[in-house]
């Protein structure tokens, strides 16, 4: 089956399997944004625990998620992964960092007489959901701005060609923008899980009435990446030659050339906004799916537009010619196609997940089930 599909074609279907998963890895970032409520929003140590041990039960999700996304990116497109990965590595340390202290936060926060004491590993969780958030938001939006490296064509050896190694990536606001619009965009769906997960009215009633604060910033920093993104030039390369050159309005024509990727991202668009509008009401629990599904539309569709319809989805500011694309930075045919089989897997996997999450959360965590003999966070 693979096998009879055209380099190009396994090219794009594995950069497809990149942004679903990186739409996933997006969505499940809940976990990160209800950790950020810990201090100025709980109050008291119970209400606190109940908010931990809800996120806990989804925490192993994320990370997951986050690793098959590098995996997959490092076996589809390896020159992007030893360029960004191995280039702007302060970066990518500073979020593998983060995701690290979140692993021992949840491990350690409960034990008896731990040595640090809880609120130490709490802080831990605030900085994953802080640091987690705006970093990985502002290392995609790299996608669409640029980064500093050159990469010897003839050796396909890529250098990194600024002194911050990927932190310089901060000084463009178009990048910090879509940063803090994942930030807040996480907090949203942590208040809407908290609301679907926990049964206690105090908590539900602070976590509803808390979303359009977070509602407004986020949509102050998404329209205005949104907005900038359409109306930018774009870096287009030519598939016969591999020239890459800058295009006006560039990501609107990729809108405009792949229709059913324009509409996942107005569909998106809209169930997100629905899913917020949702959740302020009362007597609802289900918003959190609304704005989850838009959430997975919206960031399938703005990296389909980043990389597919002759774009470069990692364009260099240092050597406009030694940009990445689906094209020069894959792996082999052979390789490709081997994966391509593997992949085949990822629907019996993603049942799992379901399977597993049905399970757990059949239950709204209440204040009872913290005093049974389970494992609490």
């Amino acid at each position: 089956m693979f096998e009879n599909l055209s380099l190009l074609a396994l090219q794009q279907y594995w950069w497809f399997i990149v942004s679903l998963l990186a739409a996933l890895l997006v969505f499940l970032m809940f976990v990160q944004g209800g950790q950020t409520f810990l201090f100025n929003f709980a109050k008291s140590d119970e209400e606190k625990s109940l908010m931990v041990n809800t996120l806990g039960r989804k925490w192993e999700l994320t990370f997951t998620t986050l690793v098959t996304f590098g995996g997959a990116f490092f076996a589809s497109f390896p020159l992007f992964y030893s360029t960004s990965f191995g280039g702007a590595y302060w970066v990518w340390m500073a979020i593998l960092f983060s995701f690290i202290i979140q692993a021992v936060a949840y491990e350690f926060r409960s034990k008896p007489k731990n040595f640090f004491g809880a609120k130490t590993y709490e802080a831990f969780l605030f900085a994953n959901g802080l640091l987690g958030t705006i970093l990985i938001g502002t290392a995609v939006g790299t996608f669409f701005t640029g980064s500093n490296f050159s990469v010897d064509t003839v050796t396909n050896f890529s250098q990194w060609e600024h002194p911050a190694f990927g932190l310089e990536a901060v000084l463009n606001f178009r990048n910090v923008a879509l940063g803090l619009a994942v930030f807040f965009l996480a907090r949203i769906l942590g208040l809407q899980f908290f609301i679907n997960s926990i049964d206690d009215c105090m908590i539900v009633d602070r976590s509803r009435k808390s979303i359009f604060a977070n509602a407004l910033p986020f949509l102050i920093f998404f329209l205005y990446f949104a907005i900038t993104l359409l109306i930018q030039p774009g870096y287009a390369y030519d598939s016969e030659t591999g020239v890459v050159s800058m295009e006006s309005f560039k990501y609107l024509h990729n809108f405009l050339a792949m229709p059913i990727v324009a509409a996942l991202f107005l569909i998106g668009v809209v169930a997100v906004l629905g899913g917020i509008v949702w959740g302020m009401m009362d007597n609802n629990r289900y918003s959190f799916w609304a704005t989850a599904g838009g959430t997975v539309f919206t960031v399938l569709a703005l990296f389909l537009v980043a990389g597919l319809n002759n774009t470069s989805f990692y364009p260099s500011n240092f050597d406009l010619q030694s940009s990445l694309t689906i094209e020069n930075s894959s792996s082999s045919k052979y390789t490709l196609t081997v994966m391509s089989y593997v992949s085949l897997l990822v629907p019996f996997v993603v049942a799992y997940i379901y399977y597993v999450w049905r399970s757990m959360g059949k239950k709204r965590i209440d204040k009872d089930e913290l005093n049974e003999d389970i494992h609490i966070y």
